[in-house]
């Protein structure tokens, strides 16, 4: 176990690698990246999520450790899981109120991302107190939280699930509270995990003694123990004790039940992690042996641990208890008294419960309201769709005649419009031209700025050798893109020798995001083939800008020149987040890409005759992802 916490903290300081030297120009293998850190976000959030099967003791260490490292970063403001790890180190001192200040300045890098919900979660966690009651507002934002997490497919999203379990716990609705443990256990990515079995054997024990059958309670409790002593889980074990102890009431065996009680009492307190519910349970104990003196005292005490947290809501399980344990005694005064004080925490929980049930009437009334207005709409929306019918026989008997009087015109204005149409098309060939022309001269300014971006920071950091290289691959790009600008074909070694360029900057600018190779048959002669100039750099821009952007992988871009079927065929093929549903702005920019690559195609070849086409495609499977574009045009020599 410490050995896994100590190794992803070690994949959270790596620190960055030495990067060898710029590769010869013109070389048609494998490039290889730049060695750089992996995002820390990534790395701290599977560390975090593992935290569910380690034990308290190895959580708190890693918390420490995380907080001590991160706390020595100059931009820890920046960072969440600075503020994450310092939330956590608030919570393990007792400082809950530092801890909350801490959890909300957590900033993640899009709205309800992963690090977003799991600020929510954490500050969801610090507000439920256990035992409580959880009041109708902090219910209704569990409830956002977890529609945004499985709208989402978040890895986080079980959190919510356990949250709401721990919810209606409290609330005393047991039947909603195993329902979404259940749906926890199941969607816990460590679910064959000993620490998440031990929870689920803990939640059967609890089932079973709600119904009272202490046979299921000791076959669950036996199990759970089992599991403990494999794994060395002393809080655990201590546990069970506990669990025996309730057995044994059950049985009547109260000077067992006091025996249990008392080992589980005695460990919580040598390790401080005594609660108010060992205190009524030891007590309640004391109280069925016999004990009324010994009950008394902790029942005591109980009442004064809880009163020490001014955030927890008090519970009548101690005033009944004293009442019991007086009335044992003969002191029915004091009987009285525990009696009024249990009556008033009662009263005063009882309106709380109504006010969450208040709640929940409410937005069922609200969603029923909701679905009556929809039901009215449709039926609104059915009597316009056959308005809008008629109107539309009525507009076409209307566009008959007028189709009818126009065509009588048309044959007499034909001529002229033809000839028209043939200025026209002389236009378009020009603008196409020039069209071509300029998509040659242009490369994307914002490429640019951060090409020159990117080299301010190389020079400033003083990495020489890297600002030479980079400066190198710029200085070539440019030149090349100008020299391209006046023709119309160029050979395929200057079309790699350019994309070489233009991949070796995109790789410094997203470090350690993607690998590429570029692929030529044995059969091409690379001096002697020609291709239109920059065919080929607008598909590479779009898997490298949209394809390989927010994947959990590393990114693949394989681009080949060969021969099939008598034509050129230049195939691009990546491993990005394929043709899914994008920004609006996107789909704009690729679709310009694609139509300006048939006007080009249809200018230089089609137009003559001759065969040309090219077909982009989404390899979406289940196992898949990415784009595959084939271009095919006829085979030019120089």
């Amino acid at each position: 176990m410490n050995t896994i916490a100590r190794t992803l903290i070690t994949l959270c300081t790596i620190c960055f690698l030495i990067i060898p030297a710029c590769r010869n120009k013109g070389n048609t293998t494998t490039a290889q990246p730049q060695s750089v850190k992996k995002p820390a976000f990534r790395d701290n959030l599977s560390l975090i999520l593992s935290f569910d099967t380690l034990s308290a003791a190895a959580i708190k260490k890693i918390v420490y450790q995380q907080d001590s490292l991160l706390g020595k970063d100059p931009d820890k403001e920046s960072n969440p899981y600075y503020h994450y790890f310092h939330a956590r180190k608030y919570v393990f001192q007792k400082k809950r109120d530092s801890g909350l200040i801490a959890y909300q300045k957590m900033r993640g890098l899009n709205p309800n991302d992963d690090i977003e919900l799991l600020k929510t979660s954490r500050i969801l966690t610090h507000k439920m107190v256990d035992g409580s009651m959880v009041e109708p507002a902090l219910m209704g934002q569990i409830f956002a939280a977890l529609k945004i997490s499985e709208q989402r497919h978040s890895q986080l999203t079980h959190y919510f699930y356990d949250l709401l379990a721990r919810a209606y716990f409290q609330n005393g609705n047991e039947k909603k509270s195993i329902e979404y443990a259940a749906i926890y256990f199941k969607h816990n990515p460590f679910n064959a995990h000993p620490v998440i079995k031990q929870r689920y054997f803990d939640i059967s024990f609890l089932l079973a003694s709600r119904l009272g059958d202490f046979k299921k309670m000791a076959h669950y409790n036996a199990q759970a123990r089992r599991l403990a002593e494999q794994v060395g889980d002393s809080l655990a074990i201590a546990r069970t004790y506990d669990n025996e102890a309730q057995i044994y009431s059950l049985q009547l065996q109260s000077a067992k039940a006091l025996a249990c009680s008392k080992i589980y009492f005695n460990y919580l307190k040598k390790t401080n992690n005594l609660n108010g519910i060992a205190y009524n349970n030891l007590a309640t104990a004391f109280s069925q042996n016999k004990q009324p003196d010994s009950a008394i005292k902790y029942y005591k005490e109980g009442i004064a641990f809880e009163k020490r947290d001014a955030s927890v809501r008090q519970k009548d399980i101690y005033y009944n208890g004293l009442i019991e344990a007086y009335k044992m005694k003969g002191d029915f005064a004091h009987a009285l008294q525990a009696a009024d004080s249990a009556y008033s925490i009662e009263l005063r929980n009882y309106k709380a419960i109504e006010a969450v049930k208040v709640a929940e009437i409410h937005e069922k009334y609200q969603t029923e309201k909701k679905d009556r207005n929809i039901a009215e709409l449709n039926s609104r929306n059915k009597l316009n769709e056959t308005i809008i019918k008629q109107q539309r026989w009525t507009l076409f008997l209307a566009l008959i005649i007028f189709l009818s009087v126009v065509s009588f015109f048309y044959s007499f204005y034909r001529q002229q419009r033809l000839r028209e149409k043939n200025k026209l098309l002389k236009s378009e060939n020009q603008r196409l031209s020039v069209e071509q022309k300029m998509l040659q001269a242009q490369l994307n300014p914002h490429f640019i700025f951060n090409a020159i971006a990117n080299l301010q920071s190389l020079v400033a950091s003083g990495h020489i050798e890297e600002s030479v290289c980079y400066l190198r691959s710029f200085s070539e790009l440019l030149r090349s893109t100008l020299e391209q600008n006046r023709k119309d074909f160029i050979e395929i070694e200057e079309e790699i020798a350019s994309l070489n360029n233009y991949l070796r900057l995109q790789q410094m600018r997203y470090a350690d995001v993607f690998d590429y190779k570029i692929i030529v048959d044995d059969q091409l002669n690379l001096n002697e083939t020609l291709i239109p100039p920059m065919l080929v750099q607008p598909f590479v821009e779009n898997a490298i800008e949209h394809g390989f952007r927010n994947i959990g992988y590393k990114g693949l871009l394989a681009i080949s020149f060969k021969i099939k079927d008598g034509l050129l065929a230049i195939e691009i093929d990546d491993n990005g987040s394929g043709l899914g549903p994008k920004p609006i702005e996107t789909p704009k920019k690729q679709s310009l890409a694609q139509v300006i690559l048939k006007e080009r195609i249809d200018l230089l070849f089609t137009a003559n005759g001759q065969q040309a086409q090219f077909k982009v495609s989404d390899k979406r499977t289940n196992a898949v992802t990415g784009v595959f574009v084939e271009i095919l045009i006829p085979i030019v020599n120089d």
